[in-house]
């Protein structure tokens, strides 16, 4: 542990710090939702063989509940824009997907970068959970762009 400490450049007591806080955001709740862990290169296979239909179609069967439902469990039932952004940053965090965002002050715009390099599908499985997470669960607008490797949400601030 003290050479992991060393080569991220934190002390022992912060990365030990951040273990805890991982297993009990993240880690401890993954059997409990029935999370199961697929490398990248197995997920672009399944979801780069699928048409744009049958991915559509499995967001929509199965997909915006699941999320839903896991969100809602791992943070404790609560299900407002607060918990739902940090347990999909945390969802991203430990899929080994890239995440950055950002807030405009002057236009109180908050924008959301995902880096997957999955392929289009996953963008657009992504977008169709965000689409009904923020209009239908939220209640608030989202506009969202996709790429082959990324997706791209923005959303303005509550005052």
């Amino acid at each position: 542990m003290r050479s992991e400490a060393d080569s991220q450049g934190i002390s022992l007591n912060s990365l030990i710090n951040q273990i805890l806080k991982s297993f009990l955001e993240w880690h401890i709740y993954e059997p409990k939702v029935g999370m199961v862990p697929l490398s990248k290169p197995v997920v672009q296979e399944l979801f780069t063989k699928m048409s744009k239909e049958q991915m559509s179609e499995i967001a929509t069967r199965v997909g915006k509940s699941e999320v839903q439902n896991a969100a809602i469990f791992m943070k404790g039932g609560k299900m407002d824009l607060d918990s739902f952004l940090s347990w999909f940053e945390n969802r991203m965090k430990n899929s080994s997907i890239q995440m950055s965002h950002t807030f405009d002050e002057k236009s109180r715009t908050h924008t959301y970068i995902m880096k997957h390099d999955i392929c289009e599908n996953w963008s657009l499985y992504f977008k169709e959970i965000l689409q009904y997470i923020f209009n239908e669960v939220l209640g608030k607008r989202i506009d969202i762009s996709t790429s082959y490797s990324m997706l791209t949400f923005k959303f303005k601030q509550d005052d």
